[in-house]
């Protein structure tokens, strides 16, 4: 029996694009170049900061000047960080749900504290979510599994009795690796020519709404 759903951050819980693409954007202008179209960003932003400044300037500079831009671009980053980034679609339904059913729900994601905790603290989350486990929170992260046992050892529940919800590879062999069930957000960051069923998750789901009625989950709603 599920008792706790977990979520990655960026493409599942809270769509950030928006955000992390201006923030790319401003960088390449500030350095004489053209910004990139959001939707040719989009479908990065949750593999993390070094491969969007790749994204932006791996044909410009020599690699060795990659991690300094990387580190300028968090900073522009942050300045905007909840500027435009709101939830996915009907999220708010969702979190309303499992919060009826007294279903813990929390976050385990790659992106810094630094850059979480403003953010979820702008969106009202930062109260609601039983456990935040950020990039730097431990000594391991994603795909590391690491995060997620901790995030289910913090809230009480065992592993085997939560999901993990992800829209990277590396979210569900994580989740595999801590023994949880996955789900794919498939409405998040992912190119459209990507195989799913590769990565061996439990289930698909097409939009946030789906959670509620995926096989994994609806039992638990309707008898908690």
């Amino acid at each position: 029996m599920i008792a706790a759903i977990l979520f990655d951050l960026d493409g599942t819980l809270i769509d950030t694009a928006p955000d992390m693409g201006v923030a790319l954007n401003n960088l390449l202008i500030e350095e004489g170049l053209a910004p990139i179209p959001l939707e040719i960003i989009r479908p990065y932003v949750s593999q993390g900061a070094l491969v969007l400044t790749r994204l932006g300037f791996s044909a410009q500079v020599a690699e060795s000047e990659i991690e300094p831009l990387r580190l300028r671009y968090l900073n522009h980053y942050r300045a905007i960080v909840a500027d435009d980034s709101v939830l996915f679609d009907c999220f708010e339904e969702v979190l309303d749900r499992l919060e009826e059913r007294n279903i813990p729900w929390g976050i385990v994601t790659n992106k810094p504290q630094w850059l979480t905790r403003p953010l979820l603290e702008q969106l009202g989350l930062d109260k609601r979510a039983a456990v935040v486990i950020c990039g730097d929170t431990l000594e391991k992260r994603k795909p590391h599994p690491l995060p997620l046992i901790v995030a289910a050892e913090t809230i009480g529940i065992a592993c085997k009795n939560c999901v993990y919800v992800g829209d990277d590879p590396r979210d569900i062999e994580a989740g595999r690796a801590a023994k949880m069930k996955t789900l794919i957000a498939a409405y998040g960051y992912i190119s459209k020519n990507t195989s799913l069923d590769e990565w061996q998750a439990e289930g698909i789901i097409e939009s946030p709404l789906d959670l509620l009625t995926h096989p994994l989950v609806e039992e638990s709603l309707n008898i908690s």
